[in-house]
């Protein structure tokens, strides 16, 4: 069964309304914690008690198809009213969506955190709406950092190479779990690209990804890290997934992940730390951060009603309760003010503050989805034994080229 339907469940049915809202969502299965069915089921409960005139119907989706499940419907002149999405720059280019000055009260729109917002705009117009987002620190195993003498986590490149090192000796299997297998290529890449102040897109907007910065990052990952084999006998094309398995059964030394990975150590009793991920020379590297989107197709013509559900879904209770409930960082400033208030969320405290500062991929643009598929298939050969960093990204560099000049 492709997808779980939520149908309208307040005090009327469907039937009883003037306008349903179809709503496409992500079902993370067993990568997400389950609490996704009653947080939208509580959630059109409430919402429909209090706009008796809009029904809602909310698809949950497996989050692996849910971009091509949008894509098809889209495609085939069914779009919903309201969709969760990876990437929305097509449709928005197409003249398919709403923007949100279309759909959001003033209030809502003010309380996005600004760099979520920001990323959400395509030519200074916002039409992604941040949802799930996230950032990654890095991890570390604290019993097995004890067994290698070491004190706490790396703060420059030169000690978590040293650290690594150790990890190794003391008979840690993978000392630094670097994750370029196809999974999550993209991210853990960016972050090793920010380390050493470069990027995928430069402040023109245009992609750097052969810059000297980005060669001499991946020529120290590969230099460090996967020739003295001290990532483990994966080398450097471990996926996200099995990262954090090795990490929770205490495999792994140290990784980068996101605080989803918190639940999931917690309920293995591992004791562990955080920490921001390092620059090249030291101190905390420019963090990263990802979100997925929710947008809101025009095709239905139900801007006033999407609009309503879109406020009541962002309102600071529902955002906080979310984000409890999936593992995720709040996206708008008040739930984040709430969550940094409350003790019960300590731990997620250093993730909340580093989401303001944190750079986005920008891989939703002219490009984008080429330069992800070939970040995916290559960038782990660039940075093998024998892999040539400054070839791999030039070839990159000029795929991203040619499809902006086909838009130019």
């Amino acid at each position: 069964m492709l997808a779980l339907t939520l149908g309208a469940c307040g005090s009327g049915g469907a039937g009883d309304a003037d306008v349903t809202l179809q709503v496409v969502v992500a079902d993370y299965g067993e990568d997400g914690t389950q609490a996704g069915t009653g947080f939208w089921k509580e959630l059109v409960a409430a919402f429909e008690k209090r706009h008796p005139g809009i029904a809602v119907d909310v698809d949950r989706v497996p989050h692996t198809r849910l971009d091509k499940v949008v894509a098809a419907r889209v495609a085939a002149g069914k779009a919903p009213d309201i969709a969760q999405t990876g990437a929305f720059a097509s449709y928005a280019r197409a003249e398919r969506l709403y923007s949100a000055d279309d759909l959001l009260s003033i209030g809502t729109q003010a309380d996005f955190v600004p760099s979520l917002a920001r990323a959400g705009e395509i030519s200074h117009v916002q039409y992604g709406l941040p949802f799930r987002a996230s950032t990654p620190r890095l991890f570390y195993n604290k019993k097995l950092f004890e067994k290698a003498g070491l004190d706490g986590p790396p703060t420059s490149w030169t000690e978590l190479a040293a650290d690594a090192a150790a990890l190794r000796e003391a008979g840690v299997r993978t000392p630094y779990a670097l994750q370029l297998g196809p999974e999550a290529a993209e991210d853990e890449t960016l972050s090793w690209l920010l380390g050493n102040g470069g990027g995928y897109v430069g402040l023109g907007g245009s992609w750097i990804l052969d810059s000297p910065q980005n060669v001499t990052a991946l020529r120290a990952v590969r230099d460090r890290l996967v020739v003295p084999g001290l990532t483990g006998a994966e080398g450097a094309g471990l996926n996200r997934t099995e990262a954090y398995r090795g990490f929770v059964t205490g495999k792994v030394g140290m990784l980068l992940a996101h605080p989803a990975l918190m639940a999931r150590a917690d309920r293995a009793h591992l004791a562990y730390g955080t920490a921001a991920f390092p620059r090249r020379q030291g101190g905390g590297a420019t963090p990263t951060g990802r979100t997925d989107w929710l947008v809101a197709f025009q095709q239905r013509g139900h801007a006033r009603e999407a609009g309503a559900f879109l406020d009541f879904l962002y309102s600071t209770p529902n955002v906080t309760r979310y984000a409890e409930q999936e593992g995720t960082l709040p996206v708008t400033v008040p739930a984040a003010e709430v969550m940094r208030a409350d003790g019960h969320h300590r731990a997620l405290w250093p993730f909340v503050d580093q989401l303001g500062g944190a750079q986005f991929p920008q891989l939703d643009t002219v490009g984008g989805p080429q330069v992800t598929a070939a970040l995916q298939e290559r960038i782990a050969g660039a940075v093998s034994e024998d892999g040539n960093p400054a070839a791999v990204l030039s070839a990159i560099q000029h795929k991203a080229d040619s499809e902006m000049s086909q838009v130019s």
